[in-house]
């Protein structure tokens, strides 16, 4: 059942035009594409999640690259960032291969799920405040339908981390705290009913080529993850 009605949900994300700058943004490079992909279909409308109906891990990204996910259909799929971020949860058992080139290429993930803060490429990588909150009703209704089986929520970076907050109030029913605990790599928010929140670094090209975030300290991450699921 779960499974059906994230179906249902990811067709209805996908026909999404409430912001007007990020739609014409995402049909622009869908329509203009980069040199390199230009005899490729572009995707060119909002990215859905991707994972296990029955996840214990969420990771929370940012929003969907321009020939990325924007591309192919898939969150963080055809990019470097997703390069990154796949090979590491290779390494930790979380997926059944390294790369994610495609939509078809045999990618599946064990417990973890993936989704974005805002489900629009935007433009210079750059979603605005707003444009997360109006994305927030898609985010909420992703996570009620895991709620059952989700136990940790990883943030890639800090505009991820403050749209785990409003999950709070609206689906676990818990007050956020205040002040809200600062987003850091390796931060941890725990509470007793809802999922433990850990922070890391956007798996970026900005923070991976300057070595900001290392192969070692994902790992760090994912294995972080593991162990809350099992406390």
């Amino acid at each position: 059942m779960t499974e059906q009605a994230l179906a249902r949900l990811d067709e209805e994300i996908s026909r999404c035009r409430a912001c007007p700058r990020l739609v014409a943004w995402r049909e622009e490079v869908a329509a203009v594409k980069r040199a390199a992909f230009r005899d490729e279909d572009y995707w060119g409308r909002p990215v859905p999640g991707f994972g296990e109906p029955d996840a214990r891990i969420l990771i929370l990204g940012l929003a969907p690259a321009a020939h990325g996910g924007n591309r192919t259909g898939r969150i963080f799929t055809g990019d470097r960032s997703g390069d990154v971020l796949f090979s590491a949860l290779h390494r930790a058992g979380l997926a059944n291969q390294a790369e994610s080139v495609s939509v078809d290429d045999g990618l599946r993930l064990h417990d973890v799920r993936i989704a974005a803060s805002v489900r629009c490429a935007p433009p210079d990588n750059k979603p605005t405040p707003a444009e997360r909150d109006t994305c927030a009703p898609w985010l909420l209704r992703e996570v009620s339908l895991i709620k059952p089986t989700l136990r940790v929520v990883v943030a890639l970076g800090a505009f991820a981390w403050a749209a785990y907050w409003p999950l709070l109030s609206s689906g676990y029913g818990v007050k956020p705290p205040k002040p809200r605990p600062s987003f850091g790599h390796g931060a941890v928010w725990r509470s007793p009913t809802a999922p433990t929140l850990i922070g890391s670094y956007h798996v970026s090209q900005q923070n991976t080529f300057t070595g900001r975030l290392t192969p070692g300290m994902l790992d760090e991450i994912f294995a972080l993850a593991k162990t809350e699921v099992k406390t």
